[in-house]
């Protein structure tokens, strides 16, 4: 017989049925409306309504231990994931990623300690999207993160902004901002905590959500479970890295017991060579040799082409490893000058574009350059034996120096004499000169110069001579140092000459230095007046203002006719005049003669188309194509005074 519909029954089943189905807590609640809907008497409906309340707790039961199974379940998961990992970075990364899953954020991320910086930073993120908020640096202390730190317990906040329990500060806020994060809860991860200690806090794990939420304490235990499992984790990560930092530091002694009996034996043969060299070396200074020979040496001691350079970069020796001479360009004085510089402030040959540089000193005096063509590195002992060298070509520069300088005040008296006795005995000064090995008789240049410390300029023509390969002699004569230069198969001019030792000695007293030149010429008598002319050059370069450069007289213009001995008319005109005698010569026009006109009106052009019986345009036009020709410069007052001066003689020359 069926039950009446009015009985609790059916709906006492219902809700046991709905149980074992986990149906929805709404589903659950709708059994007691269906029994008063359905007529069930008082007495029995207030049976189903307590049974449907006794269900619904059953309910919420039965989902916190399914919940709890579930999270135990994952943190089992987890704790194996970090058992088996063993590289910290993959550690970080399981904890953070786990921590987000499990909470179901938006983010989560991890801080660590930085000991050096003595601030915290952030180490991991999962789910970030700001890399102003990835790249945050934290000061001790500040923000929710160090109030977890200082009290290693666990914080939460449902709204980060307005949240006053811990310290802002600018770059926190603007990182949190910039990710959008509203709720966080932070944990400490501990390392030895126990019953009556807290341990100590070796970083902070995050999880945080872009919207407001309150995080239950079954979710903030959750948190601190995967945090003292990432703690155990991290430190096992860590003692694993340094046991391997061990392991490799043993094994490394072992190959090292293993090298230390073979870098003894090297060593062993390392001094053998250097004393080998050491011997062959001081061996060429007592016998004399030149640098020539060190070059040699050293390139077949190291394999590699070697080169000797002077302050001015122009080679002194180049040799190749077999013992052949190496094509060797001249450097740039200013790169050898700065790479020998720090040669020799650290005392150390230097590696400089495929090449190893070393300074020649004398003191401080850089005397020269030595550079190894070898872009492999030199082991020490190598490198000892090419600074080793450095000292040796010093010694020997010396040395040949010093027999310069003796050699050159011995000549230099010969200088003062045809000087100053020219006359009296030139067959005699002539061969005075050849038993010093000065021939008289070949062209020579006569430079005088003056300026720098005077001091030092003598010092620097003796140098300027002995450094390069130009033969000559050197002396003091009337306040001004006074060089005799040998010209035969020189390929520059006088002025050439004069500029080349301006700018040499320049650099060799640091201060500017003009030099004047007269000649080629031959013989005592010429040379004494190829010094007059040379010393009344120089006094024209100071009145107009050519300190600093070199000259000669028929660089002068005008007053190279008036001060130079062979006062070289012709060629004062055709320098000056050239272009437009020329342009007469070929076209048969009168430029010459309208110049010569304009000047001779004072520049009037009326008074002079009278004079040319020409129409005032066409003197002009004249003018115009003098310009072209000549400059814009063609009537400055200078320029005018020498295209009158050359006018005149022309009109001299036309006439004799």
């Amino acid at each position: 017989m069926s039950e009446p519909s009015s009985s609790a029954a059916p709906h006492l089943r219902r809700l046991l049925d709905l149980l074992a189905d986990n149906a929805p807590a709404e589903a659950l609640g709708a059994v007691s409306s269906q029994a008063r809907a359905a007529g069930v008497a008082a007495g029995d409906l207030a049976e189903v309504e307590r049974a449907t309340a006794t269900a619904l707790r059953i309910r919420g039961a039965l989902r916190q231990h399914r919940r709890r199974e579930l999270q135990l379940t994952a943190l089992f998961d987890t704790a194996g994931d970090l058992a088996a990992s063993r590289d910290l970075d993959e550690v970080l990364k399981a904890i953070v990623r786990r921590a987000r899953m499990l909470l179901g954020t938006d983010t989560a991320y991890l801080t660590l300690p930085d000991e050096e910086a003595g601030d915290t930073y952030m180490r991991v993120t999962d789910g970030s999207v700001s890399p102003l908020f990835q790249g945050l640096r934290l000061e001790l202390g500040h923000g929710l993160g160090g109030l977890v730190a200082q009290t290693a317990s666990p914080y939460a906040t449902p709204d980060y902004r307005t949240d006053e329990r811990f310290h802002h500060t600018g770059n926190i806020n603007a990182g949190v901002l910039d990710e959008g994060l509203v709720a966080i809860l932070g944990v400490p991860l501990l390392l030895g905590s126990s019953r009556g200690g807290a341990g100590k806090v070796i970083g902070v794990l995050f999880a945080a959500d872009r919207a407001p939420r309150v995080f239950s304490p079954d979710e903030v235990a959750l948190l601190c479970s995967l945090a003292a499992h990432a703690a155990i984790a991290i430190d096992t990560a860590r003692a694993l890295d340094d046991t391997r930092s061990a392991l490799d530091e043993l094994a490394e002694r072992n190959v090292e017991l293993a090298e230390a009996n073979a870098a003894v034996r090297a060593q062993s043969a390392a001094m053998r060579r250097a004393e080998e060299s050491h011997d062959r070396l001081t061996d060429l200074v007592l016998r004399g040799r030149d640098v020539k020979d060190v070059a040699a040496a050293v390139a077949g001691l190291l394999d590699s082409p070697l080169t000797i350079h002077d302050p001015g970069g122009r080679p002194l020796a180049a040799v190749g490893p077999d013992g052949a001479d190496f094509a060797a360009d001249s450097m740039d004085a200013g790169w050898l000058a700065e790479t020998a510089e720090e040669s020799r402030t650290g005392a150390r040959a230097v590696r400089r574009d495929g090449r190893w540089i070393c300074a020649v000193l004398a003191g401080r005096e850089l005397l020269a350059g030595l550079v190894l063509h070898r872009r492999e590195e030199l082991d020490d002992t190598d490198r000892r034996l090419f600074e080793r060298a450095a000292v040796v070509t010093g010694l020997l520069l010396l040395l040949r120096r010093t027999v310069a300088e003796t050699e050159n005040r011995i000549r230099g008296e010969l200088i003062t004499d045809l000087l100053t006795e020219a006359d009296r005995d030139p067959a005699g000064l002539t061969e005075r000169g050849r038993r010093l090995g000065i021939d008289l008789d070949r062209p020579q240049l006569l430079l005088v110069a003056e300026g720098g410390v005077r001091e030092r300029l003598a010092p620097a023509a003796m140098r300027y001579l002995f450094g390069g390969d130009i033969r000559g002699v050197s002396a003091e004569h009337a306040g001004n140092v006074v060089l005799l230069v040998e010209a035969e198969g020189t390929a520059v001019s006088a002025g050439g000459v004069a500029r080349a030792a301006a700018a040499q000695l320049g650099q060799l007293t640091q201060a500017p230095v003009t030099v004047a030149a007269a000649g080629p010429v031959r013989g005592a008598r010429e040379l004494a007046s190829a010094y007059g002319e040379a010393a009344r050059c120089l006094r024209a370069m100071r009145v107009l203002g050519r300190t600093g450069e070199g000259a000669c007289v028929t660089e002068l213009g005008f007053l190279g006719v008036v001060l130079g001995n062979a006062q070289d008319v012709d060629g004062f005109v055709g320098a000056t005049l050239g272009p437009l005698l020329e342009y007469d010569a070929q076209r048969g026009t009168h430029l010459v003669q309208t110049l010569d006109a304009y000047f001779g009106a004072g520049g009037s052009l009326i008074r002079a188309k009278d004079e040319l019986h020409v129409h005032v345009n066409t003197v002009v036009q004249r003018l115009d194509r003098v310009q072209v020709l000549l400059g814009r410069d063609w009537n400055e007052p200078g320029r005018a005074l020498e295209l009158q001066l050359a006018l005149r003689l022309h009109r001299l020359m036309e006439g004799r």
